[in-house]
């Protein structure tokens, strides 16, 4: 391993983000929220993993060691004693170079003489991980809803910008502080308490410190709690299916994170500490209390409730106002965690109150949802590592409802075979509502299901995954108003002819029911609809300098007879050169419907996600260009441009651009301290 041999810092700055969002990210065929796990990828990438620190299950957080290599990770540091370099990681067997090549971007060595004894302001000023971002944003076509063509309560009350900063210092395993502001296009800067609203539209800060003597981990502010397989407190660490068919199937015990997304809704504020009872004893507990957005109503009978929650985070309208943080939810809960070598157990209580009863409005598929102010659940889990496979499991129960369940296994069969199965059953009135536990759909409920992937390896340059997941809803689901079962399955074969070439082929075929539309009858008819999607891809380094990337999908849907397709090309071009990075796009898309819309993951200023979905027909370029002015400063400008063919407004309502062209600009710069 020639080019490993010599012992200095990675240039992080080369780590391809882009491919292990294609490898992690699922499908991205349904509008889920990717935002949050990608800028927690990013987020790792800025502050590695102490790798003489790390716990395993931190390091299977990464999704990249089999965990045959993970093991053998482990038991080599126990015998050698702390690694002198992430170089060290080729003496470690079974961890091949490409393996090196992923995981060495999101793990560091640390000098404890240089860093530890320092006080924190010395580590926060002298270690580069501390720094201010400042973002702009703004459509250049004006959206309805700011002209007096849009109605009163749809008109937009503030300006057009959007405007986002960050602050944060942290270094893993020790300390983290920091806040983040944001105001959406049409939002407002106000200072006014009585509609709790303190400057911008949405504020966040955590502050946060580990490992001081038998505190391991104290944060207060706002956080995220990742506890188990994330049945009963999951947060944003949940991948979903993808061409990774091994590792993303597992959740990892992380315990409380900060939260520094701009999302605004599915995290936790207040405080939450964990105690270090014994050798092998966690004792973990929080207090969150917030405001979450909601839509009220007034009934003689039934009294004043929450028929429906909000998670879109804007905030731009009367309309949208009335809605804002308008009922309080409190939660609780306790975790009492065992761990050893081999074992991983713990018990888990989780209590959730809001001060309006929640009754939604009443429809054929969601008899069973949560109705009511309390939701109580209790669980436990247990996860058993032998050799090269590790068992994991977590089962809850919803103490006036239902009980979930989730178990799988993975492991290294040989050191070119890894296998993964899992196992999810779901009772319809399960209800979590932090959970990302494994499922189909986007909440563990009402579903069974079973999984099995499998990836093999020729040798370095030639490997295939796939998996198979079959699953069935015993109840009604939300356009399909009948008992129902389903199928998924993918393949993907990868060629890499050298480290600067990489090639895949993937399909993938989904089954599900879904209502029948136009039907006469005044009974609910299903039909089965079944989507198929091809990838080809092939990216390719020319030079130090310049980098190519070439992309077709193709997408079929067949119901009832009738079946419609999809498809979108791209190019990219890359070039590097000292401090200047540009990256550009050229694509052509067009889909006869929404069902085969496309989604592509497109590069973005850092900390910035952006998966758009293509639907229609049309043509999408954008522009990045990142420019590292010093060691300390970074500047970033983005132009993004949509044109369609096929119409001549673009979105509905207040969002509705008159003409067939969008056009977006991004600047964003960034300090280091």
């Amino acid at each position: 391993m020639p080019l490993l041999s010599v012992a200095q810092e990675y240039p992080r700055k080369d780590v391809n983000l882009e491919r292990l969002v294609d490898e992690l990210f699922g499908f991205q065929d349904q509008d889920l929220n990717y935002e949050d796990l990608y800028e927690n990828l990013a987020l790792l990438l800025a502050n590695p993993l102490n790798l003489n620190k790390a716990t395993a299950e931190e390091l299977r957080f990464v999704n990249i060691l089999s965990e045959e290599q993970l093991q053998n990770l482990l038991s080599y540091r126990n015998e050698n004693g702390p690694f002198l370099s992430v170089y060290e990681l080729q003496a470690i067997p079974g961890i091949d170079l490409p393996t090196i090549y992923r995981i060495i971007p999101f793990v560091a060595v640390y000098d404890p003489a240089t860093t530890l004894n320092a006080s924190l302001w010395q580590r926060m000023l002298k270690e580069g991980n501390t720094y201010l971002i400042a973002r702009f944003e703004r459509t250049l076509e004006t959206r309805r809803g700011f002209t007096d063509a849009a109605t009163e309560p749809q008109r937009f009350l503030g300006d057009a910008n959007k405007i986002y900063m960050r602050f944060r210092s942290s270094r893993a395993g020790d300390y983290s502080i920091g806040f983040t502001v944001e105001k959406d296009a049409g939002e407002q800067v106000l200072w006014t308490p009585n509609q709790k609203q303190f400057g911008f539209d949405y504020n966040s800060f955590h502050a946060q410190v580990m490992n001081k003597g038998k505190i391991k981990n104290l944060i207060v502010g706002d956080y995220q709690a990742q506890f188990a397989q994330g049945l009963l407190l999951g947060s944003n660490f949940g991948f979903g299916k993808g061409a990774e068919t091994i590792t993303t199937i597992r959740r990892s015990n992380l315990g409380f994170l900060p939260y520094t997304s701009i999302n605004e809704t599915g995290y936790l504020r207040g405080t939450a500490v964990t105690y270090e009872a014994s050798k092998n004893i966690l004792v973990s507990g929080f207090y969150s209390n917030t405001w979450r957005d909601a839509t009220i109503l007034s009934d003689t009978i039934e009294g004043v409730m929450a028929s429906a929650f909000q998670t879109t985070g804007l905030h731009r309208n009367i309309a949208e106002l009335n809605r804002r943080k308008t009922i309080q939810e409190q939660q609780l809960g306790f975790i009492l965690n065992y761990q050893n070598k081999k074992v991983d157990a713990g018990l888990i209580y989780h209590g959730l109150s809001y001060h309006l009863p929640v009754n939604r409005n009443s429809q054929p598929y969601n008899q069973f949802s949560f109705s009511g102010s309390i939701l109580q659940n209790l669980g436990g889990f247990l996860n058993y590592t032998v050799n090269n496979f590790t068992f994991f499991s977590e089962a809850g129960k919803t103490i006036s409802g239902g009980v979930g369940l989730s178990a799988g296994l993975l492991g290294s069969v040989t050191n070119q075979l890894d296998i993964s199965l899992h196992y999810r059953n779901y009772q319809r009135n399960f209800h979590s509502f932090y959970s990302n536990a494994f499922a189909e759909g986007s909440m563990p409920q009402n579903e069974r299901g079973l999984y099995w992937g499998w990836r093999y390896r020729w040798n370095r340059k030639y490997n295939m995954t796939g998996y198979m997941d079959i699953f069935r809803f015993p109840w009604l689901r939300y356009r399909s108003y009948s008992p129902s079962t389903g199928y998924e399955y993918l393949l993907r074969f990868n060629y890499h002819p050298s480290r600067n070439i990489h090639l895949f082929v993937q399909l993938r075929e989904e089954s599900k029911d879904r209502n029948r539309s136009g039907s006469d009858n005044n009974l609910y008819l299903t039909d089965t609809g079944i989507k198929r999607n091809y990838w080809l891809n092939a990216d390719y380094r020319i030079n130090q300098v310049l980098s190519l990337k070439t992309r077709a999908q193709f997408s079929s849907y067949s119901i009832n007879q009738v079946t419609t397709y999809g498809m979108i090309v791209l190019q990219d071009i890359s070039i590097n050169f000292n401090k200047l990075s540009l990256t550009m796009r050229y694509a052509l898309f067009d889909s006869d419907d929404f069902d085969n819309r496309q989604y592509v993951f497109e590069r973005d200023v850092w900390l910035a996600f952006s998966m758009p979905a293509f639907s229609g027909t049309g043509i999408r370029n954008y522009a990045l260009l990142q420019y590292d002015f010093t060691k300390r400063f970074t500047l970033w400008i983005r132009y993004a441009h949509i044109r369609y063919t096929d119409r001549q407004t673009i979105g509905s309502g207040a969002d509705r651009i008159d003409g067939n062209i969008r056009n977006d600009i991004k600047l964003q710069c960034r300090i280091r301290l």
